[in-house]
């Protein structure tokens, strides 16, 4: 997918852990007939630990991340391909950081319930997060601002009508999500 202007375009899917970011993404990467990526395997070994025992990571535990995330973008870009990546992007901040000489960037928060968030935190498995560290993530959130470029999504229902939410809304088309 590329604008009016022909360039790429990258769509980072926000949100805190158990919101649906990877589902999404996917969904939007197969609509664009782009790459997509896990943010999460941008993580180095130490940040991964560090959430696996459990522990909140910091700004200075981010910003390499961010920094990796960043750098994928930028290798998309010059080759002139769009993409789409998931992203905790919990800060403004660590939004203006991703965007940060990146015109074609825009995001999409993937917001849901607390209630919701911890049921499928505890419902999941295989994943370093652990659910004691939801309230943290939720406390650090600073919801995508109106002066952002991107949507907010209110991940009610089943995926499929999420991610039709979501294509609309980025005003791409929906017929990915019909395969659902």
């Amino acid at each position: 997918m590329t604008d009016a202007t022909d360039k790429p375009q990258f769509i980072i899917v926000m949100g805190v852990s158990g919101s649906g970011k990877t589902t999404v993404a996917k969904g939007i990467a197969q609509a664009m007939g782009c790459a997509f990526a896990e943010g999460d395997d941008f993580h180095s070994r130490a940040n991964v630990d560090k959430m696996a025992a459990g522990m909140p990571l910091t700004d200075e535990d981010r910003w390499p991340w961010l920094r990796s995330i960043g750098e994928w973008i930028d290798g998309h870009e010059a080759a002139g391909k769009s993409a789409v990546i998931t992203c905790s992007a919990l800060r403004r901040v660590y939004r203006d950081l991703l965007r940060e000489g990146r015109p074609g960037v825009k995001f999409c928060h993937v917001d849901v319930s607390q209630e919701v968030l911890e049921a499928r935190l505890r419902a999941r498995k295989g994943h370093y997060m652990p659910a004691s560290l939801l309230p943290s993530q939720l406390a650090t959130l600073e919801p995508l601002q109106p002066d952002e470029p991107g949507v907010v999504v209110h991940a009610h229902g089943a995926p499929a009508d999420v991610l039709r939410e979501a294509l609309e809304a980025l005003h791409l088309p929906t017929e990915a999500a019909a395969k659902d």
